[in-house]
């Protein structure tokens, strides 16, 4: 089993250039060497989640719902692998950045163009909801590009699993509203900081919302540096 830094990750995966840094993991580009196929790489230091509660949780969770998902729109996990230390997430390698970057380097979109993402996104939205996977974090950060300019919703670290109503849950009752508050504040929905509970489908689709409007106009309905005003 080798560590990143010996660029061999067991005798499978190529390890590259960091892609990016988070709080609790760092993302490097690396290639499967039976295929030359190209991977993200998460790694995860397991000391660094041990120390934080709730964490070893939440990554077993982000495991179970990306397991859960197969959608040419939603950013595949392919294995995830683990030594005493790490813990290793192998994703499909999504080129093209974030939306994000997109609005903020040309601002409002061509209405074609945002038409396709947003149709795109919503169908990921709508699988996810089908499998009973609330993101509860949707924002053009986590929205990423493809080298064919087609949209993949990524980062389900913040995400919510409950049973569809087909496989048993029931739909409505008390027992499907959530109660945690998370999510980025310019795109989390008014219901979700009530502390009464919440739909986690409607929840998301107000943030699919926010998201169109960023895409049309080029900036968020919502903008206020304090963050309690904000809410208010």
């Amino acid at each position: 089993m080798e560590e990143p830094n010996r660029t061999v990750l067991f005798d499978k995966y190529t390890i590259g250039k960091l892609l990016g840094t988070g709080n609790f993991a760092k993302v490097y580009h690396g290639t499967e060497i039976s295929t030359a196929d190209d991977v993200a790489i998460k790694v995860i230091k397991k000391d660094h989640v041990s120390k934080r509660r709730g964490m070893m949780e939440q990554i077993e969770r982000e495991i179970s719902v990306m397991r859960l998902l197969r959608h040419p729109n939603v950013v595949e996990l392919r294995e995830v692998m683990a030594t005493k230390k790490k813990i290793f997430f192998v994703m499909e390698y999504v080129n093209g950045g974030e939306l994000f970057e997109m609005i903020d380097r040309d601002g409002k979109l061509p209405e074609d163009l945002a038409r396709k993402y947003f149709q795109q996104l919503i169908s990921a939205v709508d699988f996810c909801h089908s499998r009973g996977v609330f993101h509860r974090d949707i924002k053009p950060e986590n929205l990423l590009l493809d080298g064919e300019g087609d949209l993949k919703v990524s980062d389900f670290g913040l995400s919510a699993l409950m049973m569809p109503e087909g496989l048993g849950g029931r739909r409505g009752s008390s027992e499907d509203l959530l109660h945690t508050r998370c999510g980025t504040p310019a795109y989390v929905a008014p219901e979700v900081l009530r502390n009464k509970g919440y739909d986690g489908a409607m929840a998301d689709i107000w943030s699919c919302g926010i998201v169109l409007y960023a895409l049309l106009a080029g900036f968020l309905p919502f903008i206020e540096e304090n963050v309690m005003t904000l809410y208010t």
